[in-house]
């Protein structure tokens, strides 16, 4: 007999079989392919940024996609640690600009400008407001739950960025060639999903066999 189990994963509840032990974990891959890329927005100019180095307009910021699985096998939900990572702000940019991190990361925010900044976020996931703090300064916020997080700067309305919180380590974010691999995936059936900017692909079933290698390609916008 099947055995089945509730678990919690991002943005969904959804019902996973059990995974027997010993089963080789398989891998999928593949490629996002963007049609449309959004352009970032213009800076504006401001008083307190005269005389500071001139923001950068980078699209590459914009072809960062996040592949990852709906639902997961329940072996993901038995631990989570704390780990960190950095979200940078430099050239009056959040960098990286899609960041895709596990519950109970705690993320820094520096600032490595010559000008003042305020990091929050009005997001249901993880509301914040960090105040303005100065270069070489740096605060940090604890993402507990999953979901999608949009990330401001009060004073400089341009400068935006994305931080994907799940509570199963099963998501890859794409290189620059658009590319991605997700690994040590347990044999099972999942929704596999393809997010670029706020845009979602359909969920779409994939079945990984005991080893198996799936090339999954999206086509996004």
């Amino acid at each position: 007999m099947r055995k089945y189990f509730l678990v919690f994963v991002p943005f969904v509840l959804l019902f996973v079989p059990f995974v027997m032990k010993g089963a080789r974990s398989g891998m999928i891959r593949g490629r996002v392919d963007l049609r449309r890329v959004p352009l970032p927005v213009e800076p504006r100019p401001n008083v307190a940024g005269l005389g500071a180095a001139t923001a950068t307009l980078d699209i590459s910021d914009r072809l960062a996609s996040v592949v990852y699985l709906e639902s997961a096998p329940r072996g993901a939900f038995e631990t989570v640690e704390t780990t960190h990572a950095v979200m940078d702000q430099r050239g009056e940019r959040f960098v990286p600009h899609v960041l895709a991190i596990t519950t109970g990361t705690i993320v820094d925010f520096p600032n490595s400008d010559h000008i003042y900044h305020n990091v929050f976020s009005l997001s249901r996931t993880r509301t914040f407001d960090l105040g303005r703090y100065a270069a070489g300064r740096s605060k940090p916020v604890r993402f507990d739950r999953p979901g999608i997080v949009r990330v401001f700067c009060d004073i400089h309305s341009h400068m935006n960025a994305f931080v994907l919180v799940f509570s199963h380590p099963f998501f890859s974010l794409t290189g620059a060639d658009g590319r991605y691999h997700i690994d040590n995936i347990p044999p099972g059936t999942y929704n596999l999903i393809a997010w670029n900017e706020g845009v979602t692909s359909e969920p779409r079933s994939v079945t990984v066999t005991d080893g198996s290698v799936d090339e999954e390609d999206f086509t996004l916008r």
